[in-house]
C-alpha cells in the first residue's frame, strides 16, 4: 500500500477523493491547519505556509495531493500562492513524492473557442496572473526534473454533497430545493464547462497512479459539448421537479452586491467566464485513460437527488 497524503483535507475534492482512495486499499494521510477525523485515515496539522512543518507532514508519503484552496482574495493569494507551491515542491523533493496539483484553468483568461493544454496563458484578472506564475514555478521544477508531480485543471464544479463551493450549487440547486427560481450569472445563452466532481476525484487518483502523467498538464474530464445556463436549468429543474423558471442576474447587479459581499467582490474580475462561452476540452486525458466523463445529463440528475434527499 502507497502513502496517499492529501494537503487540504477538508475542501470539496478531498471529500470525494478519500472514498476512492480507500477503495483501492491506499494508506491515507489529511493534512491542512485542522484536518477533519475520518474513520480510517491519518491526520496531521500543518500550515502549508511554514516549509518544516509541511515537510514533517508529508514525510513518507507517496503521493501528495495539494488541494489546498487559499482564502478566495487576490492580494492574500499574492502573498501565498507561490510560498505554498514553492513549500510544496521542496517538501514532496524531500520525501521523494510525487505531486498532484489540482488547479484551476484562471491562468487561461478569456479564450476564444475550446480551452486545451496547449492554451497559452493570458491572464485578464488579478488571480488569474497569481496561477500563471505558480503553474510555471511547477511547470519548472517538473521540466527540470526535480520533482515528479502533474498538474491537474478543473473548471468550476457540481456534484452530489457540493453545495456553497458551487456555482451551480448554489445558484440552481439550492434554490430549486427551496422553490425559488433558479439563478444564473449575466448570461444564460452561452455554453459554459463544468466538471462533475466524482470524475474529477476518478481522474486525480489515475494520474497519481500512471507514471505516463507525470511532467505534463491534464485537463480533467469533462463532457465535450457545453450547456448553456439555460439548458442547465431546464435539465435541473425537470430532475427536481421544479417549474423551468430562471432569473438572470446582470453584471451590474453584481457589482453592486460586490459592495456588501466580500466574496461576490473578488468574484466580479471572473465573470467573463459567465459573460461569454467558456469551453473546457478534456479529450487529452480522454484519450490516454480510456475514460468517459458523466453526461450533463446523468451528472444534473445524480446531483438534483442528492439535493432533494437532504
Amino acid at each position: 500500500m502507497a502513502v496517499h497524503t492529501l494537503v487540504g483535507a477538508n475542501g470539496t475534492i478531498a471529500t470525494a477523493l478519500i472514498p476512492i482512495l480507500q477503495a483501492n486499499g491506499e494508506t491515507i494521510r489529511l493534512v491542512s491547519r485542522n484536518p477533519k477525523s475520518v474513520a480510517g485515515t491519518e491526520t496531521v496539522a500543518a500550515n502549508v505556509l511554514d516549509r518544516n512543518a509541511l515537510t514533517q507532514a508529508v514525510a513518507g508519503s507517496n503521493v501528495v495531493y495539494l488541494l489546498i484552496g487559499i482564502d478566495y482574495n487576490a492580494d492574500v493569494w499574492q502573498r501565498d500562492w507561490p510560498i505554498t507551491m514553492q513549500n510544496t515542491i521542496a517538501a514532496c523533493q524531500a520525501t521523494n513524492a510525487t505531486l498532484i496539483f489540482f488547479d484551476d484553468v484562471y491562468m487561461y483568461g478569456r479564450v476564444n473557442g475550446p480551452i486545451t493544454e496547449e492554451t497559452p496563458y493570458r491572464p485578464v484578472s488579478r488571480k488569474g496572473k497569481v496561477r500563471a506564475e505558480v503553474a510555471r514555478i511547477l511547470e519548472q521544477a517538473m521540466s527540470e526534473r526535480h520533482i515528479r508531480a502533474a498538474i491537474a485543471r478543473a473548471v468550476d464544479f457540481y456534484g452530489p454533497t457540493v453545495t456553497d463551493k458551487s456555482a451551480p450549487g448554489v445558484y440552481v440547486f439550492s434554490n430549486l430545493k427551496k422553490g425559488s427560481r433558479a439563478q444564473w450569472p449575466i448570461n444564460a445563452d452561452v455554453p459554459r464547462s463544468f466538471n462533475y466532481v466524482p470524475d474529477a476525484a476518478k481522474a486525480l487518483y489515475l494520474l497519481a497512479t500512471h507514471e505516463k502523467a507525470l511532467g505534463q498538464i491534464w485537463h480533467l474530464p469533462t463532457p465535450r459539448t457545453a450547456l448553456t445556463g439555460r439548458e442547465f436549468v431546464r435539465i435541473a429543474a425537470r430532475a427536481m421537479n421544479r417549474p423551468n423558471k430562471l432569473l438572470v442576474l446582470p453584471k451590474w447587479l453584481l457589482k453592486l452586491i460586490g459592495w456588501f459581499n466580500p466574496f461576490l467582490k473578488e468574484a466580479y474580475e471572473m465573470n467573463y467566464q459567465d459573460e461569454f462561452p467558456f469551453e473546457f476540452d478534456s479529450s487529452k486525458f480522454e484519450r490516454a485513460f480510456n475514460y468517459t466523463p458523466t453526461s450533463y445529463e446523468a451528472g444534473i440528475q445524480a446531483t438534483a437527488s442528492w439535493f432533494k434527499n437532504q
